[in-house]
């Protein structure tokens, strides 16, 4: 059983992020989700990034930050897009992570790496927010930083595939995400 923290993408915390929480908690693990805008979710993706302006970037960490002030330091961070480059980002505030899971976005500093660390990407091939060049040079910024990184493409699909009340949504790659999440998470 491991303690995750779930960040939501820049549409909000939505259903399916509540879903991905309750999968996690079927498997035996104590997810927290909590909510960076405290204010209702956005319908478009547009909306969403015009809520992130007016919160702001930094208040949105802070938010996160508080998050975790209760939990466990090797709690895995684990985000949705947005919430990826979250989870990211406060990798150099938490060095006994147990694992960063990243779900349709890159996130991490090779800095805040610490060799062996357990690290796994789950993103569209292509995804309109990471280049595929730029995820090649994340990755091996990562490896060469010493991160157990295990990098899975989801040939032809959309960004944020596996929310299934968005038209991107993708059955077929959404149903190979979760087994593998499951395993990354009960080999931690």
């Amino acid at each position: 059983m491991r303690h995750v923290v779930l960040f939501h993408s820049v549409y909000g915390l939505r259903p399916a992020v509540r879903a991905a929480a309750d999968r996690l908690r079927a498997a035996g693990h104590q997810v927290s989700t909590p909510d960076l805008y405290g204010v209702p979710a956005a319908d478009t993706v547009e909306d969403g990034f015009a809520l992130l302006d007016k919160i702001g970037h930094e208040v949105v960490l802070d938010r996160a930050r508080a998050a975790l002030r209760d939990l466990p330091p090797e709690t895995v961070l684990a985000g949705f897009s947005m919430g990826a480059g979250v989870a990211g980002a406060l990798l150099a505030e938490r060095p006994a992570a147990a694992g960063l899971l990243l779900l349709h976005g890159t996130g991490g500093d090779p800095d805040a790496v610490r060799p062996g660390l357990p690290m796994h990407l789950h993103l569209a091939d292509p995804d309109p927010y990471d280049a595929p060049d730029e995820v090649d040079e994340w990755q091996q910024g990562m490896t060469d930083a010493g991160a157990d990184l295990a990098v899975f493409r989801y040939p032809g699909v959309g960004h944020l595939f596996t929310d299934p009340d968005l038209a991107e949504h993708s059955p077929d790659a959404t149903a190979a995400v979760w087994p593998r999440v499951l395993a990354f998470l009960a080999a931690r």
